[in-house]
Formats: structure tokens, C-alpha cells, sequence
């Protein structure tokens, strides 16, 4: 497995919209295991292909490995589909590896029901609620070319973007430590 860099905003990749997956095949179960190894060296719980330069519907998931037992229970979504949505609300403060150092509070809704093809290329359906269901609904907006700061009005938006841009320049600049 290898880590991958992470494309961070606000880099115009990254709002590109992500092909289809024809079939998962060997490459693409190689591409989950290195978005998975990076999602941990990061350390995030998601991680959309396109965040790491590939324009592939295919996310990774691990809520639990931040838990206090750090076991690991990863989810592999080749070509997601939300099916269903409730109405009710829930309010997450969510971050994004490509969006580094910043946080905001999004509302999505509290459940849903998506179908994607597993590890091994087989349909499923999960019904997700809470945190789960917050972290699907982020990792497929990657796939549309939405970041959570998109979901912000144009002023935090702008704010967050200028912080990222200063930040990527003061972290490129060269520095001597004797």
C-alpha cells in the first residue's frame, strides 16, 4: 500500500466531477487500499479518490479506528448512490483533509440509504444515521466537486479559501532551522 498526497483547496481539481467505476477490479481494490492507508497516515475517518488526484467514483470510511480500542472497520463505496434521505436534520462540525486546520457546522440529514458496490464488486444497500450518515454524505459530495465549505455562505467560504491560500504560501517558503 502507499500513501498518496492529498490535494488540498483550493486546488481546481478537486472540483471536478467524478467518472464511474465500470468495475472494481484489481486496480481499483489497489486504489481503495492506498486511499485507506492515507486516510489513517492523515489521520482522517473518509477519503474521496478524487481528494488524492483520481476522478473515480470510490470513497473509503472508517468511523471506529478514532475510537478509544482504535480497532479498524473500514467501508469501501465504489459508485455510492444516496437512494433516500429523511427530512430531520443533524448538525455535525466537520472538517475535510483537503480543507486542513478548518472546521465548520453543517447540516445534513440524519439518515440515509445508499447502494454502491463493495471491496469485491458487490451491490449493497446500508441504511446510515448520525455520524456515519454525516460522513457518507461529505466523501460523496467529493465526488460532485463539493467541499463542506460550499455548504457556507460566500463570506466564511471566502475566509476559509484566503486562510488555506496564505497558509499554502507561508508553508512554502523556504526555512533554515540551525
Amino acid at each position: 500500500m502507499t500513501i498518496k498526497r492529498i490535494l488540498t483547496a483550493p486546488d481546481p481539481f478537486l472540483k471536478q466531477i467524478s467518472n464511474p467505476v465500470d468495475s472494481v477490479t484489481k486496480e481499483i481494490q489497489i486504489l481503495m487500499d492506498d486511499m485507506l492507508e492515507t486516510m489513517y497516515d492523515a489521520p482522517g475517518i473518509g477519503l474521496a479518490a478524487v481528494q488524492i488526484g483520481v476522478p473515480l467514483r470510490v470513497i473509503v470510511i472508517d468511523i471506529a479506528w478514532r475510537n478509544e480500542d482504535g480497532k479498524k472497520e473500514p467501508m469501501y463505496f465504489v459508485n455510492p448512490e444516496i437512494i433516500s434521505t429523511v427530512e430531520t436534520l443533524s448538525t455535525y462540525e466537520e472538517g475535510c483533509l483537503s480543507v486542513p486546520d478548518q472546521y465548520a457546522e453543517i447540516d445534513r440529514p440524519e439518515k440515509c440509504k445508499v447502494k454502491y458496490l463493495d471491496y469485491d464488486g458487490n451491490e449493497q444497500i446500508m441504511s446510515a444515521e448520525g455520524m456515519l450518515a454525516t460522513c457518507i454524505q461529505h466523501e460523496m459530495d467529493h465526488l460532485e466537486g463539493i467541499l463542506f465549505i460550499d455548504h457556507l455562505s460566500n463570506l466564511k467560504k471566502n475566509i476559509i479559501v484566503k486562510k488555506l491560500i496564505k497558509s499554502k504560501k507561508s508553508s512554502s517558503k523556504e526555512r533554515i532551522v540551525a
